[in-house]
């Protein structure tokens, strides 16, 4: 089991920056999790953003934030990231971490834990 628990969401202008972080506890070492970044915007589907394999060495985007999202890892203190940057108000929506014992994918069925999720909000 592992539980995970996001911050770093908040209110911000169009352009501008925010750092996601994603803590990661439990009884399963987090080294040998696949992360990953997905969102939720009211009334639509949750999508995927970004995913990274256990070493850090292979990631994965979605086409609508590459070049502006960065995600990171650090193992020793058991914390991905998500640096968001350049952000559009079609950012907003709520941003859930997820683990997955799978290869890095884009797929929600590939990942078994979730994280409650924080509000990321982008005013135009």
């Amino acid at each position: 089991q592992v539980q995970l628990v996001e911050s770093g969401g908040g209110l911000v202008q169009a352009g501008g920056s925010l750092r996601l972080s994603c803590a990661a506890s439990g009884r399963r070492t987090f080294s040998g999790y696949t992360m990953g970044w997905f969102r939720q915007a009211p009334g639509k589907e949750r999508e995927f953003v970004a995913a990274i394999s256990w070493s850090g060495g292979n990631t994965l985007y979605a086409d609508s934030v590459k070049g502006r999202f960065t995600i990171s890892r650090d193992n020793a203190k058991n914390t991905v990231f998500l640096q968001m940057n350049s952000l559009k108000p079609e950012d907003t929506a709520i941003y859930y971490c997820a683990a997955s014992r799978s290869v890095v994918s884009g797929a929600r069925e590939a990942y078994d834990y979730w994280g409650q999720g924080t509000q990321v909000t982008v005013s135009s």
